[in-house]
């Protein structure tokens, strides 16, 4: 087979991703060398349209990009009003006192946004700079350099045919080549990955940890929306079940956020976390909330958990990982887009200083100590050991055990040191036969919904003609091992439905990826026990189309 010829681009810095990281990257790039060549490739339709957050977000790292971001119109515009934090049973609910929380728990001074629509205005800044920035550019590809280097990233293939051959309409995309490559995926991205692999960046440091983080937005009656009130629950539904918890964040016209968060280290292989979101909703609380209004979009994205121990080695020579790509939510305050913006930063400042001293293509070492021992590596330290306990001792002592650690942490000591995750989510999973069935209500079509009608309020496309992009080691694996021993837990932990085990009268059982229905979260790549699937890039503008998440 011949070898594909694509025509090659030249930049200073080549970014891949136009998330937070990558964008404040590309504009503190600018900011300091008005003439470097900066590009940023997107993988979604528009800037925005694979971004999905809570989110209340820090504008630290705002503050520090650009100062002036209210008078530039940054759509900033509902600051935090009022914290609850509640204790979930299954009829009621116990209000933690905000006195009782750690310092850093309070969220005086934050916004709640939508981070699609933040990252629309950062990408708008970032041109008028004159950074080039790609949508609909999907990396599917790294490109390494003759001594091992990563040189820069294949971008824009298009009309493969299902079978992965060249269709009558092919493009075989552009190699953009940078003397440093960026790579700001989001969590578990596919390049960011193979990375990680391929320079044994986390050789020192502990096992990643994730959590699957589902959301919907809703319009509800205006007498019980209250602009800028930003609540928290744990407890129930999950229980002894999972690790997660809810957050409700109430922004403008009359719109609620509603989300859910479940810890992907999870044993129980009948958990279906996506199901406990929908039963989460029918809590009184919740529900009396809810009434009467309507949903309006839904979406899914994994989240990293691990922090400050689970960061792998942030360079390698040729390029960095900016913010989810490594790991960077702070997880007590489920926010990690503060760290994400000031990563950016530190890795467009070593850059920058890099090329000036006409360096290109090794490794930026000062991007890694900015980032471990600045403000990003204090806000994780801080927290670093909340996950584990919870993991290991379950809420009751994490809040404990967990609070008194972030409260000695204010001072800078931790009578704890730093604990250790253990398992990854995938190991944690055991057989089936060890657990219970858990029976899910049917959801009511009102306040809960089924799995695919929610996914239709993601917006989600996918040309079906292309190859699937979901990729099976073995495909013999989901039903003679993952069915046979963990009842086929792809089924449930997938929040769009994309997995299905068909059974049909006097035929062997198949596994069906409906790839079509992919809201591009990596719960896959992540939790599958026999580590057997990985997701990767379909062509460029595939995916959910969110509009304000």
């Amino acid at each position: 087979m011949a070898e594909t010829t694509r025509e090659t681009m030249e930049y200073d810095v080549v970014i891949v991703g136009a998330g937070p990281a990558g964008l404040s990257a590309a504009i503190r790039l600018k900011q300091l060398d008005a003439d470097l060549e900066v590009v940023v490739l997107e993988k979604g339709s528009e800037v925005g349209a694979h971004i999905l957050s809570g989110a209340v977000l820090d504008p630290c790292g705002l503050d520090a990009l650009i100062p002036d971001w209210k008078e530039k119109g940054a759509p900033l515009n509902v600051p935090v009003e009022k914290d609850n934090f509640y204790m979930m049973g299954d009829a009621g609910q116990i209000r933690l006192p905000n006195m009782a929380m750690p310092p850093l728990m309070n969220n005086h001074g934050n916004y709640i946004v939508s981070m699609g629509n933040v990252c629309r205005w950062m990408a708008e800044q970032a041109e008028e700079l004159g950074v080039e920035i790609f949508p609909g550019m999907a990396c599917s590809e790294l490109v390494f350099g003759d001594n091992g280097e990563v040189k820069g990233v294949v971008a824009g293939e298009f009309g493969k045919s299902a079978d992965g051959s060249e269709g009558p309409g092919y493009e075989p995309g552009m190699e953009l080549h940078g003397k440093y490559v960026f790579l700001s995926e989001g969590v578990r991205g596919s390049l960011s990955k193979q990375v990680i692999a391929k320079y044994n960046l986390t050789d020192g440091h502990d096992v990643q940890k994730y959590g699957l983080g589902m959301k919907e937005i809703w319009e509800i009656d205006p007498a019980k929306h209250k602009q800028g009130t930003v609540t928290h629950t744990m407890g129930w539904p999950l229980g002894s079940n999972a690790g997660g918890g809810s957050f409700i964040y109430h922004l403008e016209n009359n719109q609620v956020y509603v989300g859910f968060v479940v810890h992907l280290n999870y044993k129980n292989p009948h958990m279906f976390p996506y199901m406990e979101f929908q039963r989460f909703k029918h809590h009184p609380m919740v529900a009396e909330l809810l009434k009467g209004g309507k949903r309006v979009a839904y979406g899914a994205r994994a989240i990293t958990e691990g922090g400050y121990q689970s960061m792998p080695k942030l360079t390698f020579p040729g390029g960095a990982l900016l913010g989810c790509s490594a790991g960077m939510v702070n997880v007590p305050r489920i926010k990690g887009n503060h760290n994400a913006m000031l990563s950016g930063i530190a890795a467009a400042e070593a850059a920058v200083a890099a090329i000036k001293d006409d360096r290109q293509s090794d490794e930026l070492a000062d991007y890694e100590t900015s980032v471990r021992e600045g403000d990003i590596g204090a806000d994780l330290k801080k927290v670093r050991n909340v996950k584990p306990l919870w993991s290991k001792f379950g809420l009751l002592a994490s809040l404990a055990v967990g609070g008194m650690d972030m409260w000695t942490n204010t001072f800078g000591f931790s009578l704890l040191g730093t604990l250790k995750h253990g398992k990854s989510d995938a190991e944690a999973t055991e057989d089936a036969s060890k657990h219970k069935v858990i029976d899910y209500p049917k959801p009511d079509g009102k306040l809960s919904f089924d799995r695919l009608t929610n996914v239709s309020f993601s917006f989600t496309n996918h040309e079906e003609s292309q190859p699937a992009h979901l990729h099976l080691t073995d495909p013999s694996v989901p039903v003679d091992v993952n069915l046979a021993k963990y009842a086929g837990p792809s089924a449930r932990y997938c929040p769009a439905g994309v997995y299905e085990f068909v059974h049909e009268e006097d035929k062997d059982t198949r596994f069906v990826i409906n790839f079509q229905n992919c809201v591009h979260c990596k719960t896959c790549d992540i939790k599958d026990p026999s580590q057997n699937i990985t997701w990767t890039v379909p062509q460029g503008g595939d995916g959910p189309n969110y509009p304000n998440m």
